[in-house]
């Protein structure tokens, strides 16, 4: 009786030819890779799924759905902050009468553009805004040239006693501004300086906020550069000047801006310390639309548009300094 003889099984390993082309029956063919030099459409659209999307890829997973979110409550902040604005620009065109009815309307039943006219003539707003323009222009350069030095000495020196002293220019912080309002009144009333652009500059010409984001800022800068700088003969201001200030730049520029808002913002201090119109900044101007017996709300509104427009022109100039510099507060290099 003759043995049944097995069909040889000739391996795919043990055949050059497919074991470099592969069959339809490998893995190599199924999907995982083509064969070399074909491309075969089924293994791209394997590989790159966004190409043909899954009709079930619209349901949100949870990084999208907090992602959805995130966007929701920022699109919610950005409405609740600027209604504001939109509420001063509707008003400002608005008649006496429709800016005070109640229930209040949001558009304008008429437009009364001529309320920027009339609110301009209202007072010598030319003279205000020469005035608020110098104060706030020279307290800003004021205010960065002593953050500057104040914060690169406790940011970069070393000196006894450094960390007590900046202590206590940070409790300084704490103290109320209108605590100091009436000793810096009895100081420029001893001086006799009332009714002067200095008694209107000083007092404003350093802050302990802008020292500490300075600080912080010299404190980002590498040691390294200090002392090569040592070792080729630059002393310490020339560092300041030549080195330290370009790399802080983008932190400068926010100390100037927060020194120039804060100001041309600035209301109770050169109500106290000026007496005369020519003297006034427009903060104090826009007092005159509020009378005795009631306040014209569209000729203030349309005021407070054009005192306004010059802030955010400026912060539209310097958005990315400002950006750039809360980016690196706090980081060390």
């Amino acid at each position: 009786m003759k043995r049944r003889q097995k069909p040889e099984v000739r391996s795919q390993e043990e055949d050059p030819t497919t074991r470099h082309r592969g069959t339809a029956d490998t893995p190599e063919y199924s999907g995982l890779s083509a064969p070399p030099g074909r491309s075969d459409p089924a293994i791209e659209a394997s590989a790159s799924p966004d190409r043909h999307p899954h009709p079930g890829s619209w349901i949100l997973t949870p990084g999208s759905t907090l992602q959805l979110v995130g966007y929701l409550v920022l699109t919610i902040a950005v409405l609740i902050v600027a209604f504001p604005f939109f509420w001063m620009l509707l008003t400002s065109v608005k008649s006496q009468l429709e800016a005070t009815a109640f229930p209040p309307t949001l558009v304008p039943t008429q437009w009364h553009w001529e309320n920027y006219r009339v609110a301009w003539n209202a007072a010598p707003f030319g003279r205000y805004f020469l005035n608020s323009g110098l104060v706030a222009g020279l307290t800003a350069l004021i205010l960065t040239g002593t953050s500057a030095l104040a914060g690169y000495a406790f940011g970069q020196l070393r000196f006894r006693g450094r960390s007590t002293l900046f202590a206590l220019f940070l409790a300084s912080l704490f103290v109320p501004p209108e605590v100091t309002l009436i000793p810096n009144f009895l100081t420029i009333t001893f001086l006799h300086w009332q009714n002067t652009y200095a008694a209107l500059i000083l007092p404003n010409a350093a802050g302990m906020f802008s020292i500490l984001l300075l600080r912080q800022a010299f404190r980002g800068l590498p040691v390294e550069l200090a002392e090569a700088a040592a070792l080729d003969g630059c002393g310490r201001f020339a560092y300041l000047w030549q080195v330290g200030l370009p790399l802080v730049k983008p932190m400068l520029a926010v100390v100037a801006l927060l020194g120039f808002l804060r100001a041309w913002n600035d209301f109770l201090w050169p109500l106290v310390v000026t007496s005369v119109p020519s003297m006034r900044t427009v903060q104090v101007g826009l007092s005159v639309f509020v009378l005795d017996a009631s306040v014209q709300y569209p000729l203030l509104m349309a005021a407070a548009c054009f005192v306004v427009a010059p802030i955010l022109a400026l912060y539209l100039v310097a958005q990315r300094q400002f950006v750039t510099s809360l980016a690196r507060t706090g980081l060390r290099g």
